[in-house]
């Protein structure tokens, strides 16, 4: 358990007008509490930064200034914390609509009006505290949680063990886990993601097992289902961390400009066969629609998640509705969601006519695993994946819903704003197979990667010449050897993918480089991490789609 120093659990108070201030600090020091005085919103951000237990501002000291900067410290909070605030306000007034609008804004608020009594205060200010420590607590777990997944990761032929040990722990702590609302998603995190996950690895080690044994029988009939078998539960799997990767806005996306009313109409048979025969299917679609930007893959997905999610709170029939339309979104509607510019955006939503969702669950919605299905039948990443989805394209994503009435779901991305380029034509007889003396370089630190990779390109032609890292790489690409691509991992140790790639090109300026990522924070926008003759694919990949690559970009 990491210890906490006193400033990590101070009181900072912003009170600049009459003596709420100084009184307040006065409280807390005979309470034997630890408190500071600020003047003014620069002054409490630049406290915040050396550390804060709780804020106590008095509600004036908001109106009329730039939130941005207290909003930014809130939203740039780790994953466990949840900064309490008590805001002081003055009974009843017109001031009581401002604050409703405030708590909405900067999240763990409890409203303390003026005059109070110095009990009323210390209890608060108490309370806060104690919520604080558990915070605090769950950060501390968070930390041995990651380092057992590390561990998971690392150690394959024991992995089977490895989830056993990963289950009991998670049970040993799930009484501390569920002291405080973030504690209480990562034990959603254990019933959902740990049950699906096993399910996935169940069918992947148990096909290959059965395949060994065939095998090594001389039994060779039939082993396309266990193949399959295993594939399928790979590609689930891969499914998932993508929804990880989605909902902290960390996976790698490829924004194009998208028509949204094609996308939807092309999925037309695929969302009807996602349905139940009792729900009927309406699209909407506007007939002068902006083109939109996003990456259209993971548009697709989370318009599947959406209407999967429509169909589920229909169990007994209903209407779906799929629809699109223009929006400009004015300062009014984007200064309550932080980061959302103000412009033209595409909005596709998704309504249903089904059981809607509670008042006092509307705020968790969007949170990563929670979830009303029960254990087994969801793992609470759908709405989380498409809000971090929505929010990586510079986007938003709103929910309404009424009990008994139904949801709708609304996505809004940026309108795209320039020229359309036309796709050039595939050519349909062009081979994966090499040319006679076509290199490829292989960058990969996991000796597995490297040797599927390698395999496959062998069997394609290609000659190879591999590094674990990028050290390594470098005096093979000073040297005379022919290199016409480079594939490099993104997450190298030492120097990166992206680091090698550009000392690569001021040795060979015409180096194309096709970089294979599992997860890498700033890929996360490829428009902005590729330059020309670069390309990006997402680890895990189907050697199809590396071989179509690397003709692609070698013939280019």
């Amino acid at each position: 358990m990491l210890a906490l120093s006193p400033i990590s659990e101070r009181a900072i108070v912003l009170a600049p007008m009459g003596r709420d201030g100084a009184l307040a600090l006065m409280m807390l020091k005979e309470a034997g509490y630890s408190g500071v005085v600020v003047s003014d919103l620069g002054a409490l951000c630049e406290a915040m930064e050396q550390g804060a237990g709780m804020l106590i501002i008095a509600a004036e000291a908001l109106r009329g200034v730039d939130l941005e900067p207290l909003l930014n410290h809130l939203h740039q909070q780790p994953a466990w914390s949840d900064l309490p605030i008590v805001l002081m306000t003055h009974h009843g007034g017109k001031e009581q609509n401002g604050t409703s609008h405030l708590s909405g804004l900067l999240g763990n608020v409890t409203f303390l009006e003026r005059p109070f009594h110095p009990v009323t205060l210390i209890s608060l200010v108490s309370t806060a505290l104690r919520g604080r420590r558990r915070q605090y607590e769950a950060r501390d777990r968070l930390i041995d949680l990651s380092e057992s997944e590390l561990r998971l990761q690392r150690t394959l032929e024991t992995l089977e063990q490895q989830v056993e040990e990963r289950t009991a722990q998670l049970r040993n702590n799930e009484e501390a886990l569920r002291q405080s609302q973030k504690m209480e998603a990562v034990g959603q995190l254990t019933g959902g993601i740990a049950h699906d996950f096993n399910n996935m690895l169940t069918g992947i080690i148990g096909s290959l097992e059965l395949l060994r044994r065939r095998v090594s029988r001389g039994k060779l009939d039939d082993l396309d289902s266990l193949i399959d078998l295993g594939v399928t539960s790979a590609n689930r799997a891969a499914a998932l961390t993508h929804r990880l990767l989605a909902f902290s806005r960390r996976q790698s996306l490829d924004p194009k400009p998208v028509e949204i009313n094609q996308l939807v109409s092309s999925m037309g048979e695929l969302l009807q066969r996602s349905i139940n025969e009792s729900i009927a299917l309406d699209m909407r679609l506007a007939s002068t629609l902006w083109t939109a930007e996003a990456d259209p893959n993971q548009l697709e997905s989370a318009l599947l998640n959406l209407v999967i999610n429509a169909r589920d709170a229909m169990p007994n029939g209903g209407k779906l509705t799929v629809e699109t339309c223009n929006r400009h979104l004015d300062n009014v509607f984007t200064a309550a969601y932080g980061t959302l510019e103000p412009g033209d955006y595409v909005e596709l939503s998704v309504s249903d006519t089904g059981c809607g969702i509670p008042e006092h669950l509307m705020s968790r919605v969007f949170d990563p695993f929670f979830t009303t299905k029960p254990i087994g039948q969801g793992t609470g990443l759908g709405l989380s994946m498409i809000y971090g989805f929505a929010r990586q394209s510079h986007g938003h994503v709103t929910i309404h819903s009424e009990l008994g009435k139904g949801t709708t779901v609304s996505l809004f991305l940026p309108r795209f704003i320039g020229e359309m380029q036309a796709q050039e034509p595939i050519n349909p007889t062009l081979l994966p197979f090499a040319n006679a003396g076509e290199t490829v370089l292989i960058v990969e630190d996991d000796p597995a990667v490297r040797v599927l990779v390698s395999a496959v390109l062998k069997e394609l032609g290609y000659g190879f010449v591999e590094a674990g890292d990028a050290d390594a790489a470098v005096p093979i690409i000073e040297s005379g050897q022919r290199i016409d691509l480079m594939i490099s991992d993104v997450g190298l140790p030492g120097m990166n993918g992206r680091q090698l790639a550009e000392i690569g090109r001021q040795i060979r300026p015409a180096l194309k480089v096709l970089f294979i990522t599992g997860y890498a924070e700033h890929a996360a926008v490829r428009g902005g991490f590729l330059d020309p003759g670069m390309q990006l694919i997402t680890k895990p990949f189907t050697f199809d789609l590396l071989t179509a690559k690397v003709r692609e970009m070698i013939q280019a």
